[in-house]
């Protein structure tokens, strides 16, 4: 889907749902083709920006909203235009289709065919004829008949809940919406539904080219006559927002009618059940997932054990080791101590000895002296006598 453009006139917009600023507007597009000439000189080219902006000139004082190339060959330029409402594309056709353009440089002139856009939408004929011939189709059945609407490039923010904080799309909001145009049966937007896209092996999330994220959703009525309705005033609209501040931006959105039993019984049933299955099989997976887990945290916690066992081991080494270094430092100690001891004993043991042998000494010299003077006293008396 193209991105949201910016909406200058909303005259001819017509409600949709005005309490969540949804409008319909009319598709205001043409098509345009200039037949290009034979080029006679070789390397001599005509430019495409130079055609575009001749186109823009010929239109007078109207202007395009948007003007684009959807297709360049040899031959002729595509241009995709449009305007801001209906009764301009009239006069924008009256000022382009059969004229010509003249380009500086060439003699020809280039022919100016234009037409209002061809829009690609389902008739009433194309799912009847449908419904009618399709062989694997009950029409008695909700969703094997004309009921469901399939809506493609639906902005998400503009579908999500006022306050929320969010944009994702709420189906509370496309019901009210929707159900302007009959009696909601059932409605289904895929993007909500985490097991849809393994159902599938499809993406429901994408981007406009102005990198705002789409949706698809189906909408299914009770009636024959709310699809009725819900088509005919979607034919040839596209869908505008009008922002509280009063701007407004529109964007074109693909609408067909379902064909594939969608939002059928069996369809949703069928669903119910693969989603069950998935959710089964999720919750093996987080089972597994959980006992993986915890075998990995029963293994983180054996061999943080080894390692605190390890460590320890390690520690009760290192601790023998440091008691047997410091008893053997102790052992040497006492040893030099013990020397120490010894040696001092010894000497004092020299001391004593060399005192007990200076003490006998002095003993035998005072017996000596002793001796003497008895001897000198008994030689004296004698000498008296």
């Amino acid at each position: 889907m193209a991105a949201a453009t910016i909406v200058h006139d909303t005259s001819e917009a017509v409600e949709l749902c005005p309490a969540f600023g949804l409008y319909l507007k009319p598709i205001t597009k043409m098509t345009i083709s200039v037949a290009l000439p034979q080029l006679k000189q070789p390397g001599k080219s005509i430019s495409n920006w130079e055609v575009m902006e001749r186109l823009k000139a010929m239109v007078h004082s109207h202007q395009f909203s948007t003007l684009r190339i959807t297709k360049s060959t040899m031959d002729f330029i595509r241009f995709e235009g449009e305007v801001e409402n209906k009764s301009l594309v009239k006069a924008f056709l009256a000022c382009l289709d059969g004229k010509t353009i003249k380009l500086s440089g060439f003699s020809d002139t280039l022919r100016v065919r234009a037409a209002e856009f061809k829009i690609d939408f389902p008739t009433r004929h194309d799912w009847d004829s449908f419904f009618r011939d399709a062989k694997d189709m009950n029409e008695t059945l909700p969703g094997e008949r004309p009921d469901t609407i399939h809506l493609e490039g639906l902005p998400c923010k503009w579908f999500a809940p006022r306050d929320a904080g969010s944009e994702k799309p709420s189906e509370d909001v496309l019901v009210r919406v929707f159900e302007k145009f009959g009696d909601i049966r059932n409605v289904d937007i895929p993007m909500l539904d985490p097991y849809r896209e393994e159902m599938t092996g499809r993406n429901f999330h994408t981007f406009s080219f102005g990198g705002h994220l789409n949706f698809e959703a189906y909408v299914q009525y009770r009636e024959y006559a709310g699809f009725i309705q819900a088509m005919s005033a979607l034919r040839g609209m596209k869908l505008m927002y009008k922002g509280e501040d009063g701007k407004a931006v529109a964007c074109n959105i693909k609408v067909s009618f379902d064909s594939t039993k969608h939002l059928s019984d069996a369809s949703i049933k069928k669903r119910q059940l693969e989603r069950q299955k998935l959710q089964e099989l999720e919750q093996q997976r987080r089972e597994q997932k959980r006992r993986e887990k915890e075998a990995e945290e029963r293994q983180r916690a054996e061999e943080r054990k080894q390692k605190e066992l390890e460590e320890q081991e390690r520690e009760r080494k290192r601790e023998e080791k440091l008691r047997k270094r410091e008893q053997k430092q102790r052992e040497r100690e006492f040893r030099r101590s013990q020397k120490k001891l010894e040696k001092l004993q010894a000497e004092e043991q020299k001391k004593l000895q060399e005192k007990i042998k200076l003490e006998e000494r002095k003993l035998l010299l005072a017996q000596r002296n002793l001796q003497s003077i008895r001897l000198v006293a008994e030689l004296l008396s004698r000498a008296k006598c």
